[in-house]
C-alpha cells in the first residue's frame, strides 16, 4: 500500500476524507475521486478574517451601481 510523506497508508486516509466529503459536502464518490486535493483543502479551510466580513451599506451601494443590469 502506498504510504505519503508521514508515513501514513494512503488508502484509509483517502477512506476518511471520501467519508468526510459524503457527510458534511454531500459528495457523491464520483465527485470525491475527481476533485484535486486543492481543491478539497480550500472547501475544507476556515474562512478568511475578510470573507466573514459582513458587507457594508457603502460597499453594496457601490456594487449595485457597478452591476445594476
Amino acid at each position: 500500500m502506498s504510504q505519503g510523506p508521514d508515513g501514513q497508508a494512503f488508502g484509509p486516509g483517502a477512506a476518511r476524507l471520501a467519508g468526510l466529503a459524503g457527510r458534511l459536502l454531500g459528495w457523491r464518490p464520483d465527485e470525491f475521486w475527481h476533485a484535486t486535493p486543492a481543491e478539497l483543502a480550500a472547501i475544507l479551510a476556515p474562512p478568511s478574517a475578510a470573507a466573514a466580513r459582513p458587507l457594508g451599506r457603502s460597499e453594496l451601494t457601490r456594487l449595485m451601481e457597478r452591476d445594476h443590469d
